[in-house]
């Protein structure tokens, strides 16, 4: 079995390698060649923590993945990852199983390139100004895929706890060498928002980080941080002020966005307003932006086939090039 650390696939995989391969991947899904059972979700309520198992095949990948990560949140002080995870790889022909590899910087990464994909379809094509909102690790990867589709002039940053906006700031050289706009840490969520063309979410909040009225028209939302019925990052007035909300999957989103199973359990929002899912916006069955004024978001949960895609594309670049270690199970 192959064996690969994060160090292994950043030397060899990149956003725009992640961009491309998702996209083939989400059409894939669309066409019914991929099969993708709902993830299993083990909670642990006395750490806030969660475990999470997630399968899927791909018919022309000739592959079959299955990732495991937990997420707890107290790990930072205990000198260890909030997020941590593996994904192993086998063979639909044999059975073989081909690779085990680091699972968190791939699940970062094919996050940011779902949403750099959205982006692309959703965003305004002028669009040079983007708010993080939130800092987190997962945070990186969102605003490079944004780097990598949108000419961005402006980042502004805010994060509850400012100082980890301020090393967010000093990352982002390395995340994109070539970026010279202009950095901005902000102190107000809703200040940031409003001078926004994109605005990036990734938080595990459980309110909303920022208000609707906030919103200017034009602007178009990645939310990615609550991924669980409980958290939610985004309020109503930000769903009802939007004229196309697109999901990574429909079924994902109504039984773990808490985006929007709180409004919709008060009645105050329908899953029916849904525009659709990113594969069909990819494939073309759904419209994207259609004006310079609509306010779109994009709300992903994840799903394995995001992860399995990625994962596939590694392995063969890796076997091709001599990467990784080889170990006997």
């Amino acid at each position: 079995m192959l064996v690969l650390s994060e160090k292994h696939i950043r030397s060899l995989y990149t956003m725009t390698d992640a961009i491309q391969d998702l996209e083939q991947a989400l059409i894939q899904y669309i066409e019914g060649k991929i099969l993708n059972p709902q993830r299993t979700v083990l909670e642990f309520p006395e750490k806030q923590a969660s475990a999470l198992y997630m399968p899927c095949a791909m018919e022309q990948s000739g592959k079959t993945a299955v990732k495991v990560v937990t997420v707890f949140p107290d790990n930072p002080s205990l000198g260890k990852k909030t997020t941590q995870g593996v994904i192993i790889l086998s063979d639909t022909e044999n059975g073989d199983h081909l690779a085990c590899m680091n699972a968190s910087y791939l699940t970062r990464l094919r996050t940011g390139a779902v949403s750099g994909i959205a982006t692309k379809y959703l965003a305004k094509e002028t669009a040079s100004t983007v708010a993080v909102i939130g800092c987190g690790g997962m945070a990186e990867e969102q605003l490079q895929a944004v780097l990598e589709v949108r000419n961005i002039k402006k980042i502004m940053l805010y994060n509850r706890t400012v100082e980890k906006a301020h090393i967010f700031a000093d990352r982002i050289a390395d995340l994109s060498p070539g970026f010279e706009g202009e950095i901005l840490i902000m102190n107000d969520s809703d200040e940031a928002v409003s001078q926004a063309e994109i605005v990036i979410c990734s938080t595990r909040s459980e309110t909303p980080v920022f208000s609707g009225e906030a919103l200017q028209p034009g602007t178009h939302i990645n939310g990615v941080g609550s991924y669980l019925p409980h958290m939610q990052e985004v309020d109503v007035q930000t769903l009802l002020k939007c004229s196309k909300i697109v999901a990574d999957t429909i079924e994902g989103v109504k039984d773990e966005a808490g985006d929007f199973i709180i409004p919709a359990n008060k009645g105050e929002w329908s899953f029916s307003e849904l525009h659709g899912e990113i594969g069909e916006l990819a494939a073309g069955k759904i419209s994207g932006r259609e004006s310079d004024e609509e306010i779109t978001f994009f709300k992903s949960v994840g799903i394995a086939y995001f992860d399995l895609a990625v994962a596939a594309a590694v392995y063969e670049k890796a076997i091709k090039l001599g990467v990784g270690s080889e170990v006997e199970i």
